[in-house]
């Protein structure tokens, strides 16, 4: 911990950037935009699946969207695609506010989703992976804090909001509350960032034929065989997570929950994910993100059985509580695994696909458990069948241990 807070000593305001756009990410995140999901299926008359299809559809959009912006962080000064990406999302909420029918609710979804979820979560991840080299575990673990402490605070002031207020002056009340803040307040945290990004050009210069010959570029690693299976495996966590989040309100309502109780577990999900986030940044830097990969995902595994078996509301705690300790150290993993097997040349390019990646899993997952309860399959059939899922991705991830490790070697040579 005293490590920790040297570096954020060290580092505060650019650190506290990268916090703050993971936490408000989280008006594009399932966990937050479900909340709504109740009052959108009855006001638009909505099936499971047929909310869940218009929110998987638009997801997707976003995520064949995601490729393309996401790889303009290599080219784009970092102060201004933060407010390009600051403007879509107030833009975004504010337009939430005002769907009058199903089919709005498309582009609504796919503004959310792709400047919440996908490019505020991309800029955190980035900019600390590029201008961390040395740090880069911890970075990004600070960084990614913001996710817990949005959904420890950002639920419940949702389910508030809505009780007084509704759901459509709620997003107008966030929508107003980002364009008066956000973009001056993401501007004072990057003050001095042209120093910052001359140091990280410089740095590069001096060992540009070393790294140059070891960083690969985009088309490398979509041509690499082991990138699909890594990048299959550690989408367990969003994939799943995103299935139960996006359909919390009926999963409630199945075990004899209260949303108001399932929204405070919230809490619990949040202090996991810190826990793990600041473990798994140190063990990153120490150990190397590589070696970590088979370890962090049997809690998921635990978190979907705990669903499968109990009813008991503290059962609620216990999920969210597990699934929150894979979600922190995922978060971290996604941000150093990719920089430790490909170098940081190109890594706008490559943290496009894999957030893109990410985008698609979790479009999939509101459309595919949608379905299957439409069918009459219930939550435990669910829950047995993402514990399947976990435990291949465990096995294929410790089989996956001798190449991952040979060409994270080649990188650090790199840098020698």
């Amino acid at each position: 911990m005293r490590s920790y807070l040297s570096f954020l000593a060290r580092n505060p305001r650019f650190l506290t950037f990268g916090t703050l756009a993971a936490f408000f990410s989280s008006f594009g995140q399932t966990f937050f935009i479900a909340l709504f999901g109740g009052a959108w299926r009855a006001e638009f008359e909505l099936s499971h699946g047929g909310y869940g299809s218009i929110y998987s559809a638009a997801t997707l959009m976003s995520g064949a969207c995601l490729i393309w912006l996401g790889k303009k962080i290599d080219r784009v000064d970092l102060r201004h695609y933060t407010v390009f990406v600051c403007l879509g999302l107030t833009a975004a909420c504010l337009f939430t506010a005002v769907v009058s029918s199903a089919w709005m609710l498309v582009p609504a979804f796919f503004a959310l989703r792709l400047t919440g979820q996908g490019l505020m979560s991309h800029v955190s991840n980035v900019a600390m992976a590029r201008y961390f080299q040395l740090d880069r575990g911890k970075a990004i673990s600070i960084a990614s804090l913001g996710h817990p402490l949005g959904e420890a605070i950002l639920p419940t002031l949702a389910v508030l909001l809505i009780g007084a207020l509704g759901w459509r002056f709620s997003w107008g009340v966030f929508g107003g509350l980002l364009l008066i803040g956000l973009i001056p307040l993401m501007l004072w945290l990057l003050r001095g960032h042209g120093a910052r990004e001359q140091a990280r050009q410089n740095a590069a210069a001096a060992t540009e034929a070393n790294q140059d010959a070891h960083s690969w570029s985009l088309r490398q690693v979509l041509r690499d065989p082991v990138f699909y299976p890594v990048i299959i495996c550690m989408l367990a966590p969003p994939f799943i997570t995103t299935g139960l989040f996006f359909h919390q309100v009926h999963l409630a309502e199945t075990k004899g929950w209260s949303l108001e109780w399932l929204a405070t577990c919230f809490a619990g999900f949040a202090g996991a994910q810190v826990l793990a986030s600041l473990i798994a940044g140190a063990l990153a830097d120490r150990t190397g993100a590589i070696r970590m990969l088979p370890f962090y995902l049997p809690t998921l595994g635990l978190a979907a059985l705990v669903l499968a078996v109990f009813d008991h509301p503290a059962a609620a705690a216990v999920y969210l509580f597990l699934a929150g300790l894979t979600g922190g150290a995922n978060f971290i993993l996604l941000g150093a695994v990719f920089a430790e097997l490909y170098g940081t040349g190109h890594l706008g390019g490559i943290r496009s696909v894999v957030q893109a990646c990410m985008v698609f899993a979790t479009a999939g997952a509101p459309a595919l458990f949608g379905w299957l309860l439409d069918a009459d399959i219930g939550f435990e059939a669910l829950t047995v069948g993402c514990t399947l899922y976990v435990a291949g991705a465990v096995l294929l991830l410790a089989l996956l241990q001798m190449p991952l490790r040979a060409r994270a070697a080649q990188q650090t040579a790199a840098k020698v």
